[in-house]
């Protein structure tokens, strides 16, 4: 047996790396789509819950939009005011006890994890929407667009970057937090560690090496969204045309970019 903390370390990794290399694609998998179907979910919950009254909107539709966004409102704060280990619970143990539906770990991780970040991404959505000047949206709706129209064409896609960081943040957050499943046995990284910790009970070798494995797809995954970020704002400066009109009424004079060269050798 090895009797160094490195000794140990290289030892468990050479008997349990494949191990915990599947429980990391367990915890990437559940954080990566848990996000996706919140962010859909949060889009869906904070557009109802910005669509403004009409006044001249029948009492049944009033009625309706008003029960609807009460209920939404219920979820959100539910969802936000409750651990997610308590969650995963209640789904999946209350599934079974109170409407005796048997789901597997797995279904019930991408489930818990769902809904969970839709109740926040939910209020991330309407706090984007509400950030995005009221004089847009007055306009949208004097050309005669509808609420889901100036949501779609006007208010979203400006929106959608302002909020841009806050997604990133949920899968960072879910990432960590997916440790949380281990409790509905779902194998996911934490899971796969304390299985592999007890064999040896080398629990600070082991959960060292899962810090760093958790830390590795934090990181890359907060790269990556700040290049995606990046491309979304695209080039700092623009060059519209190509062409000076004003030199040459034909459009055929090309213009002096950056101290290029012209074909005919001049700058």
């Amino acid at each position: 047996m090895p009797e160094s903390f490195f000794g140990w370390v290289t030892f468990l990794l050479h008997q349990y790396g494949d191990v915990l290399l599947k429980g990391a694609c367990v915890t990437l998998l559940l954080a990566i789509v848990g996000t996706l179907i919140g962010c859909v979910i949060g889009l869906v919950v904070g557009i109802i819950q910005t669509i403004p009254e009409d006044p001249k909107a029948s009492a049944a539709k009033k009625a309706l939009v008003k029960v609807t966004q009460l209920v939404l409102n219920a979820y959100v704060e539910l969802f936000r005011g409750t651990p997610m280990i308590v969650q995963a619970m209640v789904v999946y143990y209350g599934a079974m006890s109170m409407f005796n539906i048997d789901m597997s770990p797995m279904f019930a991780g991408f489930l818990v994890v769902s809904i969970n970040t839709g109740a926040y991404m939910a209020e991330t959505v309407r706090g984007g929407i509400e950030s995005i000047d009221p004089g847009q949206r007055e306009a949208a709706v004097a050309i005669g667009m509808d609420h889901f129209q100036t949501m779609r064409c006007v208010i979203l896609p400006q929106a959608l970057r302002n909020i841009m960081p806050q997604i990133g943040n949920n899968l960072i957050i879910n990432i960590k937090d997916t440790s949380v499943l281990n409790v509905i046995s779902v194998t996911e990284l934490y899971f796969a560690s304390k299985s592999a910790a007890g064999v040896y009970y080398r629990y600070f070798e082991i959960f060292f090496i899962t810090c760093v494995i958790y830390f590795i797809m934090t990181f890359t995954a907060s790269r990556l969204l700040r290049w995606w970020e990046g491309k979304m704002d695209g080039p700092k400066d623009y060059q519209l045309v190509s062409f000076d009109p004003m030199q040459d009424p034909c459009g055929h004079f090309p213009v002096n970019v950056a101290g290029k060269k012209r074909k005919d050798g001049n700058y």
